[in-house]
């Protein structure tokens, strides 16, 4: 069963139709607020929210999918395929050879395959380019339970391996490599992996091959995933890796809290990637920006670039609202995180390296956050010893330089922000501004080792490490 979603004045999964949109301005009467009466509603406080649909405004990055979702010249129905949808038969077949035969309109306009109101039990299948999916009301998309229907296949070049197990890795209910203009979408509908199957298997130690994720596209271009519900993703839900021109937004992601590694959506070695607009509640960090592992992601060398994530909300109890890392040997820069609402979680920002990684984590904005209740509201961390095999390099060292962190509210956290960084290559450029950070016991401090940097209008008193500030030297 879904834990109870949190709602911004609204008691449904619906609630993704009307996200808070952030303003500065909007910080700083939170801020009175709290400081008048140091408490907070066991639920989040309502916010303003965004009228639904329309074009991306310039509040929106989802300009980064080149041209409007196109009309596809080519549209068909699952029923033209003999599909049934009665979550009894399985459909995997229906669904490759509806994919197959709409490829061959790919350079006349494109096609569409949509999925009617009804139960869709299927196995793994691909995508195809020029190609939208289009999940109608009440449409929902179960994935198989038999480990069968999620082939195995190759390891990433930048993991040397599947991520939890030596060898391949199963693929991703929904996939797609080397594809170009393709959408999923829909009028509200489902995509359900069936995840505690492969939970169960990870819970018990009989996992034999790495979870496949819900969706998954490798080196693709242009891509869109929009106006769904993902729920209950084996692994990582949604997982773009060597793609670029990415866009997700106004979708709601659930699993529950306690589902091991079910990520939202984590950008893997991808540049010019918008994440907007999305509620999500997980088992394991809300977005997380990777760029591979250790010394098959050197190699690979394929960084993480340009990538904006804009007004996402949600709970996870054991991770971070957005996660940098751990996985960044490829390099990580120029990530905006604004408009982030973050509550009953282990971390609100966190940045994750370690001694093997190489790569580089480098201009990372992040403004206008709220957390409540967030046990350690920003966290840099280091040495978590995860790698993927015995030929790791201990001198391959990762930089991190040019955290830009401002506008910060943090109600109820049990613990002061925690910034690690590391003896053999100090964090540099580190920046706090006007954070503000309430109800925190009195014996919780800023913690700051390893690092170097600014803090201006932060409270309570932030480490020395960040109080270096002069006239010639400060947070810009």
């Amino acid at each position: 069963m879904e834990p109870e979603k949190p709602a911004f004045g609204l008691g449904s999964v619906a609630v993704r139709l009307a996200r808070p949109a952030w303003t500065p301005l909007l910080l700083l009467p939170l801020s009175f607020l709290a400081v008048l009466t140091m408490q907070i509603a066991t639920r989040p406080v309502a916010l303003p929210a965004l009228p639904p649909g329309g074009a991306p405004g310039p509040g929106s990055c989802a300009g980064f999918f080149r041209g409007s979702p196109p009309e596809r010249k080519v549209v068909m129905s699952m029923r033209d395929f003999g599909g049934v949808g009665d979550g009894v038969r399985p459909e995997t077949e229906t669904f490759r050879r509806a994919v197959r035969h709409l490829r061959r309109f790919g350079g006349g306009g494109g096609s569409q395959l949509n999925v009617p109101k009804g139960t869709w039990l299927t196995g793994s299948f691909n995508l195809t380019s020029n190609f939208t999916l289009f999940l109608e009301e009440g449409a929902l998309i179960l994935g198989s339970q038999d480990p069968n229907d999620w082939p195995i296949i190759e390891p990433l070049p930048s993991y040397g391996r599947g991520r939890e197990r030596l060898g391949g890795r199963h693929i991703s209910l929904i996939h797609g490599n080397g594809l170009t203009d393709v959408v999923i979408t829909g009028n509200n509908g489902t995509i359900d992996g069936q995840g505690k199957m492969w939970w169960e298997l990870w819970w018990n130690r009989t996992l034999e091959h790495t979870r496949g994720h819900l969706v998954e596209f490798v080196n693709s271009h242009n891509v869109l995933i929009s106006n769904l519900t993902f729920r209950n993703s084996p692994f990582w839900t949604i997982h773009p890796v060597y793609c670029s021109n990415v866009v997700i937004k106004d979708m709601t992601i659930l699993a529950p809290l306690n589902a091991p590694n079910t990520d939202g959506i984590d950008p893997d070695s991808c540049s010019k990637v918008c994440i907007e607009d999305c509620y999500i509640e997980s088992g394991d960090d809300l977005v997380a920006v990777k760029s591979g592992w250790d010394q098959y992601g050197i190699t690979t060398a394929h960084p993480s670039s340009d990538i904006i994530i804009r007004r996402v909300s949600g709970t996870t109890p054991t991770c971070s609202g957005v996660g940098i890392g751990s996985e960044m040997s490829g390099g990580i820069s120029n990530v905006t995180i604004e408009d982030l609402h973050v509550w009953d979680s282990a971390a609100g920002v966190r940045i994750k390296t370690d001694i093997g990684r190489g790569g580089y984590i480098a201009n990372i904005s992040v403004s206008n956050v709220m957390m409540e209740r967030v046990k350690i509201p920003i966290r840099f961390s280091r040495g978590s010893n995860d790698h993927p095999d015995k030929g790791w390099d201990p001198k391959a060292i990762p930089r991190v330089r040019g955290v830009f962190i401002s506008n910060v509210v943090s109600v109820n956290s049990t613990k002061g922000p925690i910034l690690d960084g590391m003896k053999v290559s100090p964090f540099e450029e580190i920046c706090m501004k006007n954070i503000s950070l309430f109800g925190l016991p009195l014996s919780a401090k800023w913690h700051c080792e390893f690092l170097s940097g600014f803090a201006d209008d932060v409270s309570p008193v932030p480490c020395p490490e960040l109080q270096h500030n002069s006239s010639t030297s400060s947070c810009p």
